[in-house]
């Protein structure tokens, strides 16, 4: 199996699954990684000496958090919007199971900048149709992005989640980055696959598959009948935030509108 992919259960067990660790497996990436499923009742308490976000991926819980309460529920991550609760190092936060089966991702990484926590509702995250007007709609894809450096500065994080449509790519033209990334997938329906291709490797992968991606070109696709969503997130270095992606100049000229692919016309002479 490559060390780059993790092979997920094909039904993840109740309780926090921890899959990379700072101290411990995956410590590359700069961060603890895990998933949290929840029956009605369960409770989920912890006090960490990190930045942490917690992704509700489907379900309902309540996040209990600084004295507030908010109940928050997601049928699923392909056709509702997320909530995301994101607290500085140091706070005490509790969730609660209120449906039946829920699911949430668990982010945490170092980071001694105190900064107020936020939840962030559906409402607060724009849906972006990334792709849209180019490569002949072939990697098209619905992009959120809960926060980055220009909603929340102080953070060592950047989470956000990105819906591939049945067929069609993502992270294309292929580019790279020096900050690790960790990608999670949910695939519908969930006999589905798609490919992650790492670099010159590519990977097949699976409902509840993670890949860790370590400054490599990373893009997406997912199989013709299978929509794949996938959980993203980056550390920022400390001497390097993640701003901007570097593409790959012999792709880049993909980006333009009024580039000509075939059989409309040559995208150049060979």
């Amino acid at each position: 199996m490559n060390e780059c992919l993790r092979k997920g259960d094909k039904e993840i067990p109740f309780g926090y699954t921890s899959i990379a660790e700072i101290d411990g497996v995956h410590s590359d990436m700069l961060m603890d990684f895990g998933t949290l499923r929840m029956k009605k009742g369960d409770v989920f308490e912890e006090e960490k000496d990190l930045e942490c976000a917690y992704l509700l991926v489907s379900g309902e819980v309540k996040f209990s958090w600084c004295g507030k309460e908010q109940v928050a529920s997601r049928g699923n991550c392909f056709d509702d919007g997320a909530w995301v609760l994101h607290v500085p190092a140091g706070t005490k936060i509790k969730i609660t199971g209120i449906g039946e089966d829920s699911e949430l991702t668990v982010h945490r990484t170092v980071n001694t900048t105190k900064f107020e926590p936020k939840l962030f509702a559906p409402e607060d995250t724009p849906t972006e149709y990334r792709g849209v007007g180019t490569m002949k709609e072939t990697c098209t894809r619905v992009l959120r992005t809960f926060f980055d450096k220009s909603n929340a500065p102080w953070s060592n994080l950047i989470l956000g989640e990105v819906i591939n449509y049945p067929g069609k790519w993502s992270s294309f033209p292929p580019h790279d980055h020096p900050q690790p990334e960790i990608y999670y997938y949910k695939i519908n329906p969930s006999n589905g696959y798609g490919f992650s291709e790492l670099g010159d490797n590519v990977l097949k992968v699976h409902n509840n598959d993670t890949v860790f991606i370590d400054g490599v070109t990373h893009p997406q696709i997912a199989t013709p009948g299978h929509a794949l969503w996938y959980m993203w997130v980056i550390r920022h270095l400390d001497d390097n935030p993640y701003i901007t992606p570097h593409f790959l100049e012999e792709f880049d000229y993909l980006r333009n509108p009024d580039t000509t692919i075939w059989p409309d016309g040559k995208i150049r002479q060979y």
